[in-house]
C-alpha cells in the first residue's frame, strides 16, 4: 500500500532517525560520551532539529539513558527491540524499524551520532538532494587527496587505485570524496524496496574536511574535545541577513543573577553596552522584541527604558515568536534569536538565526548558528549589533562591565 499524500499545504515529511545503541566496545556509553559538554546524541538531534527541511526527529534506542538525552532536546524516542541491538545490528535494521511508525515519510535521514562535528546545514543539503534535487539517495563526503595502500599476502604495499610505479601530481588526478560516515539521505519508498543506504542516483553532498572526524576509539573522542572549541566556532549574521532581532531576558540580558532586598523586592543587572547596542539597532529599522518566560515587572521596565516591544509570562516561546513574526510580517529564517538556556531551544528551531550568549548552557552553544565571546549581562548584545552594524560599533567599546541596575517596581 502507497504511503498517504500529504495535502499542499502540508510539507512533506522527512523523517531523521539517528540509532544510537547503548553498548559500545569501543567506547563504552560512546552516544553519552560529551563533547564541549555537550552528549554525543544531543549534538545529532540539534544538528537535525536545526535543519530547515527536517519535520521529524527520532532517535532508535535500546538505553533508557540515551533515550532521556535525546527527549531533553527535543527528539521522539522510538525503543529498539533487543533483535535490532546487538553488535551485528546494522543501522538500516534501525531506520527500517523506524520508518514503519512514519508511513507517510517522503525523505528518511540516517544521522551518526559518532560525527560530533556534524552541521545543520550539512543535514539540510542531504536531504534537499533528495527532496528537491531528485536524487534517491545522498551521503555527506569530504574532498580526498592522499593515496591509498593496501598490504598483499606478503607483507608488501601495493597501491590501491594508483600505480605505485607512478606519482601524478595531484592536478593531474581525478578528484576523489571520502565518505564521512555522517548523514545520509534516502527517498523512503525505494528505501523500504532496496533496504539499504544506497540504491539508484546518489548525490555527493559536500562537507568541510576539517570536520571529517568518526568517533570509533578513545583516542577520537580526545580529538574531538581538543577540536570543539575551534570547530564549533560559527560565522555571524549581516545586515543583509536579518530583519528582527528578539531577545531572551534573564542570562541573556542579565548574568542570570537577582538580588532581593528586605522587602522582597528582586534586582537584576543590566548592562549599559547593551542599551546602546539596542538602540542601535531599532535606529537602523530592525524589528526587535523581548520575549521571556520571566514574569517579574523588571522585565517590562527594562523593555520600557530601551523603547522596545515586550512579551514576558510566557510558557510557549516559540509558539508566541511565530505569532509575533505573523503579526509583523517577518519570515521566521530572517529572525535572529538570543537565548541562553535550555528553554529557549524551541525558539532556536524556529529562527534562521539562533544565537547563544557565550554563557550559556552547553546545549544551546551547541544548537546556535553563532555564539558571542561576551557572556551574558556583559554585553553580549551589544556584541551581537555589532556583528549587524559593522563599523558603526565595532570601535567604539563601552567598559566590559558598566551595569546598569534594574529594579522591580513596587
Amino acid at each position: 500500500m502507497m504511503p498517504p499524500t500529504a495535502s499542499p499545504s502540508t510539507p512533506p515529511k522527512v523523517l531523521a532517525v539517528i540509532p544510537a545503541r547503548g553498548g559500545s566496545k569501543g567506547v563504552p556509553a560512546k552516544n553519552l560520551a560529551s563533547v564541549a559538554g555537550v552528549p554525543l546524541v544531543v549534538r545529532a538531534v540539534l544538528a537535525c532539529r536545526g535543519a530547515r527541511l527536517v519535520t521529524d526527529v527520532v532517535v532508535s534506542t535500546d538505553d533508557p539513558a540515551i533515550a532521556a538525552a535525546a527527549r531533553s532536546a527535543g527528539a521522539d524516542v522510538v525503543v529498539r527491540p533487543a533483535g535490532i541491538s546487538g553488535d551485528t545490528a546494522t543501522s538500516e535494521a534501525a531506520v527500517l524499524h523506524t520508518l514503519d511508525a512514519h508511513p507517510d515519510a517522503r525523505v528518511v535521514l540516517l544521522v551518526q551520532c559518532t560525527s560530533p562535528f556534524l552541521t545543520r546545514e550539512d543535514v539540510e543539503s542531504v536531504a534537499a538532494a533528495v527532496l528537491e534535487d531528485g536524487a534517491e539517495t545522498a551521503v555527506t563526503v569530504a574532498p580526498f587527496h592522499g593515496f591509498l595502500w593496501r598490504e598483499d599476502e606478503l607483507g608488501g604495499g601495493q597501491g590501491m587505485g594508483h600505480d605505485k610505479s607512478f606519482r601524478p601530481r595531484r592536478q593531474d588526478r581525478p578528484q576523489d570524496f571520502l565518505e564521512t560516515g555522517a548523514a545520509y539521505a534516502m527517498d523512503a519508498e525505494g528505501f523500504r524496496t532496496h533496504r539499504h543506504r544506497f540504491f539508484g542516483r546518489t548525490a555527493l553532498v559536500r562537507t568541510d574536511p576539517a570536520r571529517v572526524l568518526e568517533i570509533d576509539e578513545p583516542h577520537d573522542l580526545q580529538r574531538a574535545r581538543a577540536l570543539a572549541p575551534v570547530l564549533d566556532r560559527l560565522p555571524t549574521p549581516t545586515r543583509d541577513d536579518v530583519d528582527a532581532v528578539v531577545l531572551d531576558f534573564d542570562g541573556t540580558q542579565t548574568d542570570d543573577k537577582v538580588l532581593i532586598d528586605s522587602e522582597g523586592r528582586e534586582l537584576v543587572a543590566v548592562h549599559r553596552g547593551d542599551g546602546l547596542g539596542i538602540a542601535a539597532l531599532r535606529r537602523a529599522g530592525l524589528k526587535l522584541l523581548v520575549l521571556s518566560t520571566e514574569q517579574n515587572p523588571v522585565v517590562a521596565a527594562r523593555a520600557r527604558k530601551l523603547k522596545i516591544p515586550v512579551l514576558h509570562g510566557i510558557d510557549r516561546k516559540d509558539v508566541a515568536l511565530k505569532q509575533w513574526c505573523e503579526d509583523e510580517g517577518v519570515d521566521p529564517q530572517r529572525v535572529l534569536y538570543a537565548g541562553n538556556d535550555v528553554n529557549d531551544l524551541p525558539c532556536f528551531a524556529l529562527a534562521g538565526w539562533p544565537v547563544a550568549v557565550g554563557s550559556a548552557h552547553d546545549s544551546v552553544r551547541a544548537a546556535a548558528r553563532a555564539v558571542t565571546r561576551t557572556p551574558g549581562g556583559e554585553g553580549a548584545i551589544r556584541e551581537i549589533a555589532a556583528w549587524l552594524l559593522g563599523p558603526e560599533l565595532t570601535h567604539t567599546p563601552p567598559p566590559r562591565h558598566a551595569p546598569q541596575t534594574q529594579h522591580t517596581p513596587a
